[in-house]
């Protein structure tokens, strides 16, 4: 029992009427609950004469009684659509969903003699009857919807283990995550992506995660390495800068480089470790790998070092690179030069995770050009903001991604794999107008 209390709610063939159901019967047990009271003692003390009963209720008190339960009813539906309107969704979710399965027919039926008057002798005709409907179950927890469903190695299995596109478009949700457990597959789906949306004063970076949505974090130290990709009027400056300072909240140390010298190579008059010349950016970056290898050595000569233990275990602070305009610095370097600077990147992505050394870097396009090597893999957290073209979008999660792209004109809008190849829609933090990064990371760098 416990088990089946935690899938959620049973869809079922009767559940095609769902909505219809839900409203009729709360609608008329409210009315009845309102109506009723006025008329007890009458109903109580009066014999049942038709006559009788029509002259009540036509009445003067009876018309009255019944205008001030139906303005009852009125104020019941006002007040359940405000304030129980997610219930309200739930129901319309599990009407969808009994039927998608009815009409795509993704169940069984057989023939059974209908009945008649006479129990001994039959009327000869034959009516359809469901013997197997799939089991699915609907549950929504803390803005997530879980929906699993059973798998059971029968003709319709392929359709049920591939309900990704059609639970998002229909549903009008993002896929989470995808799970397979035992005879069941769970579909975890952020529900009301827009309301998950959070502001820039939530962003908390603790035991290595960052926060970003509600229910979607950053777990740098399991899946280290940012991506972002997107263009002019996308949000993607103003979601760095607030990376940035959720980030200086914490003990970590940050390494800025800027290479157009725009709104991040402005945080130099503030903190320190913000470059935005060539050759300053290839001293950080050289900095940068060299204090990795350093820590990789100096962690094994550790007292309470532990095989598989990361650099958190023993107490040291995260240092993060964050690189903006990526292709744009590439573009400045001579051929050796790129050689170098992807040699040590490559190195970056690949042996950071455990020295706690990790790469946030950002460009309007993720060009194979400049991320070649199977480095662009090792970004395990990617973000694409704004406008972008499916090739760009190909480029940033996989030219085989099976996903529906649709842009809506919100800034901060995108969309985000977070690693574990599943992609969904993103709202960066939202930062107020009088909201002054240079204000606070001033403070907090000091």
């Amino acid at each position: 029992m416990k088990t089946f209390r935690k899938r959620g709610k049973r869809i079922r063939a009767s559940d095609v009427s769902l909505v219809f159901q839900f409203v009729f019967f709360r609608l008329v047990g409210v009315w009845l609950a309102s109506f009723i009271p006025f008329h007890l003692s009458f109903l109580l003390s009066t014999t049942w004469q038709l006559d009788l009963f029509q002259a009540h209720f036509i009445s003067r008190y009876g018309l009255i009684s019944l205008v001030i339960s139906l303005v009852m009813v009125a104020c019941y539906i006002f007040v359940y659509y405000r304030y129980r309107y997610d219930r309200i969704r739930q129901v319309i979710h599990r009407q969808k969903l009994a039927k998608m399965i009815m009409e795509n027919g993704w169940y069984e039926t057989k023939q059974v003699q209908s009945g008649s008057f006479f129990k001994d002798i039959p009327n000869g005709k034959a009516k359809d009857k469901i013997s197997h409907f799939p089991k699915m179950y609907y549950r929504l927890e803390k803005g997530l919807l879980h929906i699993q469903t059973e798998i059971t190695l029968g003709k319709y299995q392929e359709q049920l283990l591939n309900l990704e596109n059609k639970l998002e478009s229909g549903l009008y949700c993002e896929l989470v995550s995808k799970e397979l457990h035992d005879s069941f597959v769970e579909y975890i789906l952020l529900y009301d992506t827009i309301n998950s949306r959070i502001s820039i004063n939530e962003v908390i970076a603790q035991n290595g995660s960052l926060k970003l949505m509600d229910a979607m974090y950053w777990e740098y130290d399991k899946l280290p390495h940012m991506l972002i990709a997107g263009g002019t009027g996308g949000g993607k400056t103003y979601f760095i800068l607030t990376l940035i300072e959720a980030l200086l909240k914490t003990d970590a140390k940050l390494y800025i480089l800027d290479p157009k010298n725009a709104d991040l190579a402005d945080l130099a008059t503030v903190m320190p470790n913000v470059y935005y010349k060539k050759e300053d950016m290839m001293m950080c970056i050289d900095q940068f790998y060299a204090d990795m290898m350093a820590r990789s050595e100096e962690m094994k000569q550790m007292p309470n070092y532990k095989i598989g233990e990361n650099y958190a275990y023993l107490g040291l602070s995260p240092h993060f690179l964050v690189f903006d305009e990526y292709v744009a610095f590439m573009e400045m370097l001579a051929s050796k030069e790129n050689t170098l600077v992807l040699t040590k990147l490559k190195q970056i992505v690949m042996l950071g995770r455990q020295a706690g050394f990790f790469l946030i870097l950002a460009c309007q396009r993720p060009d194979a050009k400049y991320l070649g090597d199977g480095i662009r893999d090792q970004f395990n957290f990617r973000v694409a903001l704004g406008r972008m073209s499916e090739l760009g979008y190909g480029m940033m999660f996989g030219s085989d991604v099976q996903k529906q792209f649709f842009l809506k004109q919100i800034k901060g809008r995108g969309y985000v794999d977070k690693g574990d190849n599943v992609i969904s829609e993103f709202y960066t933090p939202l930062v107020p107008k009088e909201h002054d990064f240079l204000n606070e990371i001033a403070k907090l760098a000091q």
